[in-house]
């Protein structure tokens, strides 16, 4: 009670609790030097009452200039106690040259009285605070309290180990009981009072101290070893939890909020490989960008990527006003964030709501804006929600593609980028065959020698923390106590992680000629099943099966959507060639003459038009010779009777003949 009532006394009342208790501990420490040296109980008599009366004269003023009152005592740490030591000792030396100069020394201070001074001085001052700070987190009485907390096993004694069981030891919701290193010389070590334990001791550490999570805090191992320690971890019943790569965290001072679950990006194993800076600046530095669909999760990235790169400004083409709004207030915080002293900077991120489809519209805004390239994100993506709607797929996928295209032409636009999908390969589903439709409206388009716009195709698999995708699929499910939905128990999928893809796709954008079509090498498949046993075992819990029956959370088997492959592709051909990044590949894919695919164009527009879903599906058929349908169409298709019907039963909705 009395501990919550100091907590909430202003920040003056406790600076002044903390100078009082001072003001009582400086004579006293003075009392207790000069009763250890003469070893009796010392009572001042004369002048040496005055060097008492000048001890706290001289402190005070020396402690408040070196910050003593300005730590948080429930936080203060090493840096703190070395102040107190520096603040001491200069104390004792002003205070040691007065006795000297009064001449008191002489007659009744010994001069071991100075060093035994300092030493309790520091002891106490020290001390109080390192005691105030033990009871107001309640350290005195936390053994009820510690056994309601999250007991944590932190693996990595470095740096970022220290920091964050430095903050664990005053949060609310974790106790930490002991590292785990793999260097020999740490272990059987304490640090911050916890045993250093070799990897080979992890079982009994778990069983012994009933621990709940295991904290890998290793911001600066690669990826590849970090899946090697998750994956043995994997057998324990401990959630496993992370921090992040050092990129995030460039403030260097490591807190509670750091700590996230491990994700699939951790259990990739692949190391990103750097940039190539001269392919991720050539079409952004300096240069005027517009992103289309700058609020989706591949746009909204591709946008953070870009204002790091500094360009001239970015115009954000978003239909989704939510969107809009909230990508635009990021990225303001984020430019304030990276470049705190150009204030103009802030004016350079210009929100256009508006859809692709309106050509007119983006062809005013690039032309008004002088745009030099565009990376055209605009799509809808989800495999099922597309195959219910494909006129929708078709108008916004083929047609706002190439409307955005004839735009970027009309405008002058140097460069344009379009973010496609390993989907479109072989495509099963209306959403990979529009993808794959639109990759070839480009490479027709690129085959007008007048333009002088440069088309480039960038083609990958599903990235992580995208919409749609599987793995907050998963964690929620996994919250909410299962059970965890796969399709399929040999499903299987390409991934990476989403910053990373959209790097990728600006350094893939800047090697085309025209026409080119880059695919990203996506590293190995992972199986969807394997990927949910994986994070159900690292979120404490174990799968429920017919081996298992007293498991945590089953999995159950859904069957593929409507549309959805059991193995994605990157490459229709065998025709691949490096380039100058490991990491993207060029692939020389079939197309059609530009006379063609005009010719389908204007079919696609008509029967968008006239909402005749049955020719939408017959023209992707003779459009993309390798579109494979796994459904009938399951849109509201235009009869001759005049009714709306699906692909399974006739309703009637609406007459409108």
């Amino acid at each position: 009670m009395i501990t919550k009532k100091i907590l909430t006394y202003s920040r003056n009342t406790k600076r002044l609790i903390i100078l009082s208790v001072d003001l009582l501990l400086l004579p006293f420490a003075l009392w207790l030097s000069f009763s250890l040296r003469l070893g009796v109980f010392y009572v001042p008599e004369g002048d040496i009452i005055y060097l008492f009366l000048a001890v706290p004269i001289i402190a005070i003023p020396i402690f408040v200039r070196f910050g003593l009152y300005r730590a948080i005592i429930r936080y203060i740490g090493f840096r703190a106690m070395w102040g107190v030591v520096q603040a001491v000792s200069l104390y004792t030396l002003i205070w040691g040259v007065l006795v000297l100069l009064t001449g008191t020394g002489l007659i009744g201070v010994p001069r071991s009285v100075l060093l035994i001074n300092w030493l309790v001085t520091v002891l106490l001052i020290g001390g109080s605070r390192t005691i105030a700070r033990w009871w107001l987190l309640g350290s005195f009485n936390s053994a009820s309290k510690n056994r309601r907390k999250k007991r944590v096993v932190i693996y990595g004694a470095g740096g970022a180990g220290i920091q964050i069981a430095t903050a664990l030891s005053g949060s609310p919701d974790f106790y930490p009981v002991a590292f785990i290193d793999d260097n020999r010389a740490l272990q059987k070590n304490y640090i911050q009072g916890l045993q250093v334990y070799s990897f080979s001791n992890i079982s009994s550490v778990i069983e012994n101290n009933k621990v709940n999570e295991v904290l890998l805090a290793m911001p600066s191992v690669s990826r590849s070893r970090r899946r090697e320690i998750i994956v043995l971890l994997e057998s324990y019943p401990v959630r496993v939890m992370t921090l992040p790569g050092l990129d995030d965290l460039a403030s260097g001072k490591l807190k509670v909020d750091d700590i996230r679950e491990v994700g699939v990006g951790d259990l990739l194993g692949r190391d990103t490989v750097g940039p190539d800076h001269s392919l991720l600046n050539v079409n952004v530095e300096n240069r005027v960008v517009l992103v289309t669909g700058a609020g989706g999760s591949i746009g909204s990235e591709l946008c953070r990527q870009i204002i790091r790169i500094k360009p001239k400004s970015l115009v954000l083409y978003e239909q989704n006003e939510h969107a809009l709004y909230a990508i635009e207030n990021e990225l303001i915080a984020l430019i304030q964030q990276i470049y705190p002293a150009s204030k103009d900077l802030e004016d350079s991120v210009t929100p256009i709501l508006a859809s692709v489809t309106n050509r007119g519209r983006l062809e005013m805004v690039c032309s008004a804006f002088g745009v030099d390239t565009i990376y055209h994100a605009a799509a809808y993506k989800h495999v099922p929600m597309v195959e219910r709607n494909p006129l929708e797929a078709v108008s916004n996928n083929i047609l706002g593609t190439y409307r955005a295209a004839m735009a970027a032409i009309n405008a002058g636009v140097d460069t344009f980028v379009l973010v496609s999908t390993d989907k479109a390969v072989r495509p099963t589903s209306t959403m990979g065959a529009s993808k794959r439709f639109a990759e070839m409206v480009l490479q027709g388009m690129s085959k007008i020698t007048e333009s002088k716009t440069r088309f480039t195709m960038v083609r990958f698999g599903n990235v992580l923390g995208s919409s749609g995708s599987v793995v907050p699929l998963f964690r929620e499910q996994i919250k909410n106590g299962g059970p965890v939905t796969v399709t399929d128990p040999e499903i299987i999928r390409y991934f990476m992680t989403i910053s990373e893809a959209a790097q990728l796709v600006i350094q893939a954008g800047a090697m085309g000629h025209g026409g080119d079509v880059f695919v990203l090498d996506m590293g190995d498949p992972v199986k969807i099943l394997d990927m949910a046993r994986r994070m159900i075992h690292l979120s404490g819990f174990e799968v429920r099966d017919a081996d298992n029956p007293d498991g945590d959370i089953e999995i159950i088997f859904t069957g593929l959507r409507p549309g959805e492959k059991l193995y994605e592709e990157l490459l229709i051909g065998e025709n691949v060639k490096p380039t100058q990044h490991e990491l993207i590949m060029s692939a020389d894919e079939d197309s059609l003459s530009w006379q063609l695919v005009e010719t389908l164009l204007e079919q696609f527009n008509d029967a968008v038009d006239n909402y005749d879903v049955e020719r939408i599906r017959i023209l992707l058929l003779e459009a993309v010779s390798e579109f494979q349908p796994q459904c009938d169409v399951a849109d509201l298709v235009f009869g001759r009777s005049g009714e709306f019907k699906t692909d399974k039963v006739s309703k009637k909705i609406v007459k409108i003949r």
